[in-house]
């Protein structure tokens, strides 16, 4: 089975995410990251009367914000304790 080369926010999440973890939680990390530029994605961003979901930072889209699975990698790499 392939990994898909490229994950809406959400799935990135889910993709991180141990049996424990909170999947929102995790939705906002990576929001923070992007946010702070340290995660690169295509971002697509709410209005607020559009939300949809619990919401992010930023009104961040988290079905229509993407991110490369290999950026998604080398973050993940990042923010590991060395």
């Amino acid at each position: 089975m392939s990994e898909k080369s490229m994950l809406n926010l959400h799935e990135a999440a889910l993709a991180l995410c141990a049996a424990s973890d909170d999947p929102h939680a995790l939705e906002v990390e990576l929001a923070h990251a992007i946010e702070h530029g340290d995660l690169r994605a295509n971002v697509k961003r709410w209005a607020t009367e559009q939300w949809e979901s619990k919401q992010l930072p930023g009104n961040i889209n988290r079905l229509e914000t993407w991110i490369e699975r290999s950026e998604l990698d080398a973050w993940q790499q990042r923010r590991q304790p060395a």
